[in-house]
């Protein structure tokens, strides 16, 4: 696997979002609604596609404990195997709430306040002091941010091996402001035009637009871009058959949601070029 340019996502490759995003998702439901999801089906929704946007997770979260409180008699493998049958995301969850009757669906509706969601989302991971700078109001609520909980995975001595012999990018769905402060904690500086955030791109994960951006601004004639969920690994199958004068690879890593034997056997099923423990065996694996 010979490549010109390693592009990286940031959640579960260089820093362990397991208590910080995570985390958040499954909490700003319970404050909420006083009940909610578990860490498998965190990963259940993201396995479904479509989720790169931890808000949007939230929210459809949300839809899934509201439409079981109002009739829907549906365990999550059920409901996130149909927004994967549906084409994945947050329109695909509306549309299988679509099976409760009308008057179930009009109080699910009612219930479901994504304002509310989000500002208890960013108040549990924020704190309430980042809050107050990256969101300019008061928060919810005062907390101390799980942000500050993202233990760092990739090493200095890969940072610079990496940097040796490829060009590095960094393509996530976080906004701009948050990864900032992941690559400030890792220590790996990006220029602007090699990285993608949620604040540059409106398609999101797997739409392969911001990876062959990435490639054409890097003049790279092969790319790997390595990630922690199904949708990274689509991402780069996408852009390899949308732009004929690159070859792109997909590397999946073990540090994320996706672990193990299982985790691996879902990176191969969806078109993985290689699977490795972290982000770390990529010098070795791509010497």
């Amino acid at each position: 696997m010979q490549v010109d340019a390693v592009v990286l996502d940031i959640d579960g490759v260089l820093v362990d979002v397991a208590d910080s995003y995570r985390r958040a998702i499954i909490e700003s439901v319970d404050r909420v609604y006083g009940r909610t999801i578990d860490r498998d089906a965190v990963q259940a929704f993201k396995d479904a596609g479509g989720f790169n946007n931890d808000w949007e997770l939230t929210y459809a979260a949300a839809l899934f404990v509201l439409a079981n409180r109002e009739g829907l008699h549906m365990e999550v493998d059920e409901f996130t195997d149909r927004i994967a049958e549906a084409g994945g995301g947050l329109e695909a969850a509306k549309s299988v709430v679509g099976d409760l009757p009308s008057v179930p669906q009009a109080r699910v509706r009612d219930q479901w306040d994504t304002d509310r969601l989000h500002e208890t989302f960013q108040a549990l991971y924020l704190g309430s002091d980042l809050y107050r700078e990256l969101e300019e109001g008061e928060p919810p609520f005062e907390a101390d941010g799980y942000i500050h909980d993202e233990p760092v995975l990739l090493k200095a001595e890969t940072i610079d091996d990496l940097r040796k012999e490829f060009d590095v990018g960094v393509l996530t769905g976080r906004p701009a402001a948050e990864a900032d402060i992941a690559l400030d904690r890792v220590g790996l500086d990006v220029a602007d035009e090699h990285r993608f955030t949620m604040d540059d791109w409106e398609e999101g994960k797997p739409h392969p637009r911001a990876l062959v951006t990435l490639a054409e601004r890097f003049d790279a004639e092969r790319v790997a871009f390595v990630g922690d969920t199904l949708d990274d690994v689509r991402t780069a199958r996408n852009a390899d058959e949308h732009d004929e004068d690159r070859v792109y690879y997909g590397i999946g890593v073990l540090t994320g949601g996706l672990t193990g034997e299982e985790g691996r056997r879902k990176y191969t099923e969806v078109g993985a070029d290689a699977v490795v423990d972290d982000v770390n065996e990529l010098p070795e694996l791509l010497e």
